[in-house]
Formats: C-alpha cells, structure tokens, sequence
C-alpha cells in the first residue's frame, strides 16, 4: 500500500490501486485507511495533511448532526412520531445485526450503541430518507472496520450515496437494477431467461435481498467484506454485482429448471443458499461475465442505475465549500 502513496500522501496510480484490490483484496490491517479511498470518503489524490483535517473537521460536524437528536426531550419527543418509529425501528434493528460476531455478541456491547447512533444520526442528516430496515447491515461491517463512530457514519455516508437508492419509497433504484439484471441474464443465458419468463418471473424479486444489501446476508462475514471491496472498486464494471447475481443463477441454472422452481420455491432456494455459496468461484464466474458481455453488457443497463460511480479525482466531501452540498 505505501508503495502507491507519494511524500505528501497522493495516490499514485488509482486505478492499479483498483486493480491489485479487485484481484488481491485488502489486509484487515490496512481496511481503515483503504476503505476511506474506495468508498469515496478521501479522494485519492489527497495529502495525509488534508486528509487529517477533514478527518477533524467531519468529526466535528458529526457531533453537530448527532445533537440534534440527542437534544430531543422526552416531552418533545412525544410530538415527534416520525422521530419515535425510526429510533424505535433502530433500536430493534440493531440488535439483531452480526450478533455472530465477537464485535458485536455482548447484549451491552458498546458497538451494538454506536450502530444505533449512527444510524439516528443518518436519519437526521438525510431525514427524507430517514432510515430503512437493511441499513444496519450495511453499516455493520464499516463499523467493524472503522471502530470509530465519527469515520463509521462518514463512510456509512459515502456509501449510501452509491446505495441510498435502493431503500427510496418508490423502489425506482431497486427496479432499474433488476430490470437490468433480467437484460444481463437474457444476454448472458437465454434458456434461463426463457426458463423465468415461461415462470413469470421476469421481475426478478428473489434476487431482491442480493441486490438491496449486496449480498451481505448470503456470506460470512469476512467473506462479506472481501466482496464488498470488490464490488467499490469499479475496476470492471461499477455495476459488477449484477454480474455476481448473474453468475450464481448460471451456477445453478441446471437445478432450477430440472426441479422446475416457480417464483416461491426459487425464492425459498435462493434464500437458502445463503452461507453455501462459493465466493472466489463467483468473483471469476462475475469477472468473466462481465468481460463477455462487453458494451452489450453496458447497453443493458438504463444509464442512471445505482451505483453510481464513485469521484476518482475529487472526494465529494472537497466540493462542500464551492456549493454548499455533501
């Protein structure tokens, strides 16, 4: 890693950064520093010393985000439904995310608090979309990584920038990437397609969970985030893990249609291959899928579908000065 880094702390060369991750993955020791980069939290050509300041100048703005729910009085609370659903849906959520986990397995676990806080903060700091059960789970493993509230909530903000599409009310984000992954799968494997449309399923919901939280309720948790690197690198596609999704119904294309699954026995069997799913075969499987596919495989897709790509150049976090905006 610090052989990519010059004096002051640039990012030499980002995209060979990209490429070693997406075939190499990154060190659990050097996850804090490199997550920050991947999911556009610093910009890669930033010095340790600009990055040490917005570090500080963003903890600060947390804490100010962070009061203004903290500041809620009982009373007033009991005006604010809006505010008691979304900490009471919190409260329930979190408590049921990673317990697995060393992090998180003690029922008075600090990090079990801060999931909670940072993710009323986010609902603040983001009120229209508030919060949405699946949120959790896209925190956790940053938390898990970061081990500090502040630089969780960030990154947990830079992500939902690429992902806070597909917890929108109007499922827009959610259908374009699934209309997307039907086109992929006609193009890729036409007897499935044709296999699903004969089963009208062309909707694709039971890829919904896949896609909503990528994948992080079908891997183990370090598994989880080896793909997740993977998947914020972009270095392929900025929409690989539809050619994850791709690749696994391929897998097991064969059984599907031989057991003759209809919409509920395929969500059943896909929700059951949870935690049995090969990843490194599929991360090939994707790769090569992708490659195929080509600008057919782009076409397939409606411009505009999450996840967006992430700024190479300049973190967006840089541009709050010129226009006022995260």
């Amino acid at each position: 890693w610090s052989s990519f880094l010059d004096c002051e702390g640039r990012v030499t060369d980002s995209e060979a950064v990209r490429k070693r991750i997406f075939y190499g993955g990154v060190e659990q020791g050097l996850r804090k520093e490199v997550w920050r980069f991947l999911l556009g939290y610093h910009s890669y050509d930033s010095t340790y010393a600009e990055r040490e300041y917005l570090v500080s100048v963003r903890k600060s703005e947390y804490e100010t985000i962070k009061n203004q729910w903290k500041s809620i009085s009982k009373e007033q609370a009991r005006r604010f439904t809006k505010f008691r659903e979304r900490k009471g849906l919190i409260e329930k959520d979190v408590v049921r995310t990673d317990r697995s986990i060393s992090f998180y397995d003690e029922d008075d676990s600090p990090n079990i608090k801060y999931l909670r806080d940072i993710l009323l903060t986010y609902s603040f700091y983001n009120f229209d979309l508030g919060y949405c059960q699946g949120m959790s789970d896209l925190l956790s493993p940053i938390l898990y990584v970061m081990e500090d509230e502040s630089e969780s909530f960030w990154c947990f903000v830079a992500l939902m920038e690429r992902l806070g599409p597909n917890f929108n009310r109007d499922q827009n984000g959610m259908h374009s990437q699934l209309f997307a992954l039907s086109k992929l799968v006609e193009l890729l494997d036409s007897p499935l397609h044709n296999y699903f449309k004969q089963k009208d399923c062309l909707n694709y919901f039971f890829c919904f969970r896949w896609v909503l939280i990528q994948f992080k309720r079908e891997f183990e948790f370090e598994k989880t985030m080896r793909l997740w690197e993977v998947l914020w690198t972009h270095y392929r596609s900025e929409h690989l893990h539809l050619y994850v999704c791709v690749a696994i119904l391929k897998r097991y294309r064969s059984k599907i249609i031989r057991d003759e699954m209809d919409f509920d026995t395929l969500l059943k069997f896909i929700n059951e291959l949870s935690g049995h799913i090969d990843l490194d075969a599929i991360l090939r499987d994707a790769e090569a899928l992708c490659v195929c596919a080509g600008e057919n495989g782009e076409s397939c897709i409606p411009p505009g579908t999450p996840p967006s790509l992430p700024l190479d150049d300049a973190s967006m976090y840089y541009q709050q000065d010129d226009d006022d905006v995260l």
